[in-house]
């Protein structure tokens, strides 16, 4: 069972830095907020994962988060080459590819394993000096770094989407939240800011405005998939009448 407790803000960044951002494409991404979890929501859709065929299973039929969701629930573009990179097999390889990034290396005890903890990444961005463009590379590097396993990554010791203090890298939590709210609205909390981009941004603080919600329990949803009807699923999320196209940046699309 995933638990959850409560998100606290998500990593903000040098307004001097924002040109930078829109170069290598996350910044979209970054204007995501505190996107709350509804564990019961998630722990139901787990219970209707398959993996051999990595699709839910529902009355309905089998579906799957998609690329179009993933570039419209967290504004990241999904036409081009995939990022890839070797996996840090010691701490010395470690060690050299941050000397490589960002200048300096973590101590061991900033590390668990072959993983950087999140405090010294974020201390180590609180502190830069932005004077030169090195400066302001590392400066970047280091908040996607941070962007990835916090917004776009939640935490498995928590599971909390869009959690300032998560502290180990899991599933994409916010993902996952928007899409069964996008395409089961009838499941979904009352959303505060239709209008906002990324579409995540819908359920930025929902918790504030529908205090309820968080309370459902997993037999809740259990109850509701159980008698899922054809046409409560959206097949068709991200037509005209439903998301305004003139909110969605012509760069997701292109």
């Amino acid at each position: 069972m995933l638990t959850c407790d409560h998100p606290l803000s998500p990593d903000r960044y040098n307004d001097r830095v924002e040109d930078h951002l829109r170069v290598t494409e996350f910044y979209h991404a970054s204007q995501i907020g505190v996107v709350q979890n509804q564990k019961a929501l998630v722990n139901a859709l787990i219970e209707r994962w398959h993996p051999n065929t990595h699709t839910f299973h529902l009355p309905i039929g089998e579906c799957a988060v998609t690329l179009e969701d993933v570039a419209l629930i967290l504004g990241l573009p999904t036409d081009g080459l995939p990022v890839t990179g070797m996996t840090m097999s010691s701490f010395s390889a470690l060690e050299a590819e941050c000397l490589l990034q960002f200048g300096v290396a973590p101590r061991k005890s900033e590390c668990r394993g072959c993983c950087i903890k999140l405090t010294w990444l974020r201390e180590l961005k609180e502190n830069m000096q932005l004077t030169n463009e090195l400066s302001i590379q590392r400066y970047v590097k280091c908040h996607i770094m941070l962007l990835i396993r916090t917004i776009l990554f939640g935490d498995k010791s928590g599971a909390g989407a869009s959690r300032y203090n998560c502290k180990e890298i899991d599933g994409p939590i916010t993902l996952l939240l928007g899409w069964a709210w996008i395409r089961l609205p009838y499941l979904s909390p009352l959303p505060r800011e239709l209008h906002s981009f990324p579409l995540a941004n819908r359920w930025r603080n929902w918790e504030r405005g529908d205090r309820k919600y968080r309370y459902l329990n997993l037999a809740h949803f259990r109850k509701a998939f159980d008698e899922l009807q054809e046409g409560q699923f959206l097949w068709v999320a991200y037509a005209v009448d439903r998301v305004d196209p003139n909110i969605i940046p012509p760069e997701i699309y292109m």
